[in-house]
């Protein structure tokens, strides 16, 4: 197992995860005018943070980004460049946070198992979240 793809894939995940989480917090924040889900949503992408600081050494999550060589990171899928509603753009964050959260689960085990369940725990918060959000946007 080569540990230096493993933090690649955590480190990718990790800013996946918070950054998805933020688009969401600012919507409940500036659109919605809620504080207090804007609040939810910074504490769990604050969460996320804690999780990976106590689980996995932040130095080498850094070390190991490689951005200019990310195959994946080159033009925006058909998706990504016609989001036309608010809506749109809570689930397509949303989901990738919940998506992101599903590979720390995952690949975290494999440095430090217990971080997994961490990771698991945040995710179902999210889609707890996620219905509440939804339901303020569609109401």
């Amino acid at each position: 197992m080569n540990k230096k793809k493993i933090y690649r894939i955590l480190d990718a995940n990790l800013n996946r995860a918070r950054e998805g989480l933020r688009v969401v917090e600012d919507i409940a924040r500036f659109y919605l005018n809620d504080e207090k889900l804007s609040k939810r949503f910074k504490s769990l992408r604050h969460r996320i943070t804690k999780v990976a600081r106590e689980n996995f050494e932040s130095d080498k999550l850094l070390l190991h980004r490689d951005s200019q060589k990310d195959v994946g990171a080159k033009g925006m899928g058909r998706e990504e460049r016609k989001r036309g509603k608010l809506k749109g753009i809570v689930d397509a964050n949303l989901k990738r946070s919940e998506e992101a959260l599903r590979v720390l689960e995952e690949f975290g085990k494999l440095v430090r198992k217990e971080s997994g369940e961490k990771f698991k725990k945040i995710r179902f918060k999210v889609y707890d979240l996620e219905k509440e959000i939804v339901s303020r946007l569609s109401g």
